[in-house]
């Protein structure tokens, strides 16, 4: 019997899609399925042709959080409590996602709770079906707001509705979470969040260079806790030796001809600015 990957890839376009594979769950994760969403995405991120990502998950949510069987072993002092790691990742179950060198999109339809929850949270941007519901749980069975939670929340929607999202076991609907920011676009219930996130991803890979976008992401990340003169000192010549890439003449040639710029991968000329510090 051919084994059942819990998380696969799907190529759209210049888009790679990271689908979560345990619908019948509705997505909890395992410890073998945490290694394979990994894998996926470092997979992705090596792939010139990439341009960028997108995670969901299949069936009737996007992911309820970890496996309540294996979790309440993890509890007990049962099983595998290794979360699946690779060399230079940093500590937080997902935080690899701010890392990587391409833009990470959540396309959340359905529930995104707990461990689902810090997934989508972890992503750069998310796209939600009006149907979605984001609900941390995490006070509710004792937990805190984990794996880099606690940091990246009050960035998006602002220290006190962090601490409300964080404190309650309440579910936020998508439409809230588009108001107070979390959510960054709403498609209506019965479109596809995943289409959309894919026609947005294609279209940058049509008109942006994706080197500009690693280095926009990556200075925008390590920029969170920096001071703004040590800011500015770190883009000053990462700017300067992007100009020298070919990117920037063809752009500009591009732009001059009225046709769109055919840009190389991420793979291309690094301006050498390092990944966020997280």
């Amino acid at each position: 019997m051919s084994h059942q990957p819990e998380a696969f890839v799907e190529r759209r376009g210049r888009t790679g899609v990271v689908w979560l594979n345990r619908p019948d769950a509705l997505n909890a994760f395992t410890v073998n399925m945490l290694g394979e969403i990994r894998a996926a995405v470092a997979d992705l991120s090596a792939d010139p042709e990439i341009v960028g990502i997108v995670i969901s998950g299949r069936g009737r949510g996007f992911c309820a959080g970890f496996d309540t069987a294996a979790l309440a072993a993890l509890a007990g002092g049962e099983g595998e409590a290794t979360v699946p790691s690779m060399p230079g990742d940093p500590a937080g179950v997902f935080s690899y996602l701010i890392a990587a060198d391409k833009p990470v999109v959540a396309a959340v339809d359905g529930p995104a709770a707990g461990g689902g929850f810090v997934l989508a949270l972890m992503c750069d941007l998310r796209v939600a079906s009006e149907t979605a519901v984001f609900a941390p749980v995490f006070a509710g069975v004792g937990l805190v707001a984990e794996h880099g939670t606690a940091w990246v929340l009050p960035r998006l929607v602002g220290t006190a509705t962090a601490l409300r999202m964080l404190w309650s076991n309440d579910r936020m609907s998508a439409r809230e979470a588009r108001e107070v920011g979390l959510v960054d676009e709403l498609v209506p219930a019965g479109s596809s969040p995943v289409d959309a996130a894919v026609d947005y991803l294609n279209g940058l890979a049509e008109s942006v260079s994706p080197a500009s976008l690693r280095d926009t992401k990556r200075l925008v990340y390590r920029g969170w806790a920096a001071a703004f003169r040590e800011a500015l000192d770190e883009v000053d010549p990462v700017q300067n030796a992007s100009v020298l890439r070919p990117d920037v003449t063809e752009g500009l040639r591009a732009r001059a001809q009225r046709r769109a710029p055919v840009f190389d991968g991420v793979d291309g000329s690094d301006t050498g600015v390092q990944a966020p510090r997280v």
